[in-house]
């Protein structure tokens, strides 16, 4: 018998992003789970969602008090094999940014998406 749940996982992990780079340290947190996650063999997705696809924007330096910018990490994910990055369209609109202006390629979800993925995958961590 075949598990009709298993046959809709598209990923192992769903790593949420919903914070931006900068004022807490939610986002590198995230993006270190992943990492971990891909180097012990898991297929990971990131969802940048909210103030996390503020992440994507080129050009960041280093945070007020001297935080590290996120940009160096988000350059490694291919190293991971970490190739599939998705962004919440209404996030990127709010923002005032376009998915092509982005540093890395990441492809635009909208709603009816966004509820979907957590079914599709194993795990799902929100950070």
């Amino acid at each position: 018998m075949v598990n009709d749940k298993a046959q809709c996982i598209e990923g192992d992990l769903l790593v949420i992003l919903r914070h931006g780079p900068h004022g807490s340290s939610w986002l590198r947190e995230g993006l270190d789970a992943a990492l971990v996650a891909a180097a012990f063999g898991r297929r990971v997705t990131l969802l940048f969602m909210g103030e996390g696809v503020t992440a994507l924007v080129s050009g960041q330096n280093s945070g007020p008090l001297g935080q590290k910018g996120t940009a160096p990490t988000l350059e490694m994910l291919e190293m991971y094999d970490i190739n599939t990055l998705l962004v919440e369209a209404a996030a990127l609109a709010r923002f005032g940014l376009r998915g092509d202006g982005l540093m890395l390629p990441a492809r635009a979800v909208g709603s009816l998406e966004l509820s979907m993925l957590a079914s599709r995958h194993a795990l799902v961590l929100t950070f």
